[in-house]
């Protein structure tokens, strides 16, 4: 109730301002419906949606994947983290736009050169996440499995894996939340579909109401994911921690 109470207080606030700013800056509510709807009608908005999804989702994995093992790694091993720890507090200060600008230009405008500039802007933050965990890791675990001649793969899925698990819930949600804004660059400036290419189509031809009834209708499928997996993921990842009163 307490979210739909917000819901509306946003949509009356937008309606009121639109009234005083006017239709060219401020469409209303019912205008970026009325685009929404066509668009939809049209099938291009879910065209544009699946394909910009797509990208989040590849983006995402190979980041989460890649990041993940890396993070483990200098966490456990002290020479792999002095070896990698320049480069990730280089990776951690180069702005995404770059990222992309030079995937662009080495690989030239094409899918995988999209997918890996965001997966590549996405790593370090999976990689610091997961090397903080892994440092936070109880090493008297460590020393009971060995003593009971766990099996390594046993170990790992019975002893670190639920210790790391808080740590791969809070990257992924964070993470996730970078994803969404950095592939929307990727699309503005070298993919001819998805979301971003949209919304840099519409400041083109200065269509407000088209710009707002795609930036509208991908923050509802941001927060109905977020809402439906990864909330739910991030509780369950946390369920063994003590809660405040």
């Amino acid at each position: 109730m307490l979210r739909l109470l917000s819901f509306a207080l946003f949509l009356a606030i937008w309606w009121t301002a639109a009234l005083f700013v006017g239709g060219a800056k401020l469409p209303s509510p019912s205008a970026v419906l009325d685009v929404i709807i066509a668009e939809a009608s049209s099938g291009a908005l879910f065209l544009h949606l699946g394909a910009t999804l797509a990208r989040v989702a590849l983006a995402f994995v190979l980041a989460m994947s890649l990041g993940s093992a890396i993070g483990y790694l200098m966490g456990r091993v002290k020479l792999a983290d002095r070896l990698g720890d320049p480069w990730l507090i280089l990776l951690l200060n180069l702005p995404a736009l770059v990222v992309i600008v030079l995937a662009y230009v080495w690989a030239g405008l094409t899918e995988a050169a999209a997918i890996t500039a965001i997966a590549i802007n996405k790593l370090p933050t999976a990689v610091v996440t997961l090397r903080e965990g892994t440092r936070a890791l109880d090493r008297s675990l460590d020393e009971m499995a060995s003593v009971f001649a766990m099996p390594r793969w046993r170990a790992f899925r019975h002893v670190v894996l639920p210790q790391l698990a808080p740590y791969i819930a809070a990257s992924a949600r964070s993470g996730l939340s970078l994803v969404w804004k950095i592939v929307l660059v990727a699309e503005l400036l070298g993919r001819p579909n998805g979301v971003g290419f949209e919304i840099g189509v519409a400041f083109q031809l200065f269509d407000t109401p088209r710009l707002l009834a795609y930036s509208l209708t991908f923050a509802a499928v941001v927060l109905v994911i977020e809402t439906a997996l990864v909330q739910p993921f991030e509780a369950r990842a946390t369920r063994w921690r003590p809660r405040a009163a």
